[in-house]
């Protein structure tokens, strides 16, 4: 590693400004719009986030450019990288239809496969909820759950989510309707 790489990761390791034991989360950077272009033109992916359309490199580009404030925008998007190597992407999370009148946000999370099974997911919505609830004073984190991601919602159980009800026939896929869970996490304060 010369001198160069070494202050780019550097720089890199400092921009994961929530910092966990195994994984950090950093703000988007230009040049995660390669793996962003993969991820959201993926049709795996667009069932669970109601995309219906590809995105061009450039509307890539373009929203890279433009996030960052979660009032303006009404969402954050992290990427999540790995503390001991921060040039590695291991997946993202999403706080989304953020509501700072009614102190609520939508949460999404997306880990590459070959990071799936290791915790990641788990580490990084444990990061995401105390920068909700501490910086954002967030009173509630929800997300949507399709039946059939049975791995998800244990995932999300297991970070003090609970399932709160169930919409039935709300997504159309493979040619059949399917149910999905809205899960919620508001925090009891002690005292």
């Amino acid at each position: 590693m010369n001198y160069f790489d070494h202050l780019l990761v550097i720089s890199h390791h400092n921009l994961g400004f929530m910092i966990g034991k195994n994984i950090s989360l950093r703000a988007l950077e230009p040049e995660d719009a390669r793996i962003l272009y993969l991820w959201e033109n993926d049709p795996d992916v667009w069932r669970i986030s109601n995309t219906i359309a590809p995105y061009s490199r450039f509307d890539i580009d373009q929203y890279i450019l433009n996030s960052g404030d979660i009032y303006t925008s009404k969402q954050l998007r992290l990427m999540m990288i790995l503390t001991t190597d921060p040039m590695v992407v291991v997946g993202a999370i999403d706080l989304f239809d953020f509501d700072p009148l009614n102190r609520r946000a939508e949460l999404g999370i997306l880990v590459n496969n070959e990071y799936r099974g290791k915790g990641y997911a788990q580490e990084a919505i444990e990061l995401i909820k105390d920068y909700s609830f501490n910086t954002l004073n967030l009173h509630q984190l929800y997300c949507h759950v399709p039946v059939d991601k049975e791995i998800n919602i244990h995932l999300f159980k297991k970070c003090g989510f609970v399932l709160t009800g169930t919409r039935r026939h709300w997504r159309w896929s493979k040619d059949q309707w399917t149910d999905e869970h809205l899960m919620q996490l508001i925090p009891t304060k002690a005292g």
